[in-house]
C-alpha cells in the first residue's frame, strides 16, 4: 500500500509542478504590472515548495517502496531523471531571482528582463518530457547497470 500511496503523491506532485511552470509562462509577458509580479512571485514559491515535495516523495518512493534502493541505485535512467531534474532546477534560479527582484522594485519589468526569465521558463518547460521518458523507461526495466 505504501508503493501505491508514494506513486500517487509523487505523480500528483509531477504535475502539480508543471502546472505551476505553466501558469508563470502564461503570466510572465510584456507590460505586467505589480500585482502580476507578486502573482508570479507566490507561483514560484509554490513551484519552489513542490519540487521539495518531488524530491522527498521521490526518493522515499526509491527507498521504501516495492523495487527498493537498490534497483534505483543501477538504473541508468533513474540517475538521467534525477540530473535532469536537477538541470530543471538550476535553470529556475534565475526566474526566482528576477521575480523577487521585480516585486522589491514594485513597478512593470523591462521588457528585456521578461523575455529572458521566460527563455529560462521555456528551457524547463522544454526538459519536463525527459523525465516522462525517463521514468517509463526505468519502470520497465531499461537502464540497469
Amino acid at each position: 500500500m505504501l508503493d501505491l500511496i508514494l506513486a500517487i503523491a509523487h505523480h500528483l506532485l509531477i504535475f502539480a509542478l508543471f502546472g505551476a511552470l505553466t501558469a508563470e509562462l502564461l503570466l510572465a509577458k510584456p507590460g505586467m504590472d505589480a500585482a502580476t509580479v507578486r502573482r508570479l512571485g507566490r507561483i514560484d514559491g509554490v513551484y519552489g515548495l513542490t519540487a521539495g515535495l518531488v524530491i522527498v516523495v521521490g526518493f522515499s518512493r526509491a527507498v521504501f517502496a516495492a523495487k527498493g534502493w537498490d534497483y534505483y541505485l543501477h538504473n541508468g535512467f533513474f540517475w538521467a531523471k534525477v540530473a535532469t531534474f536537477a538541470v530543471i532546477g538550476l535553470l529556475s534560479i534565475q526566474p526566482t531571482v528576477f521575480w523577487l527582484r521585480a516585486r522589491r522594485a514594485g513597478g512593470s519589468p523591462a521588457a528585456a528582463d521578461i523575455a529572458k526569465a521566460r527563455k529560462f521558463l521555456h528551457a524547463q518547460a522544454g526538459l519536463f518530457p525527459l523525465l516522462l521518458v525517463f521514468a517509463a523507461a526505468m519502470a520497465r526495466g531499461y537502464g540497469a547497470f
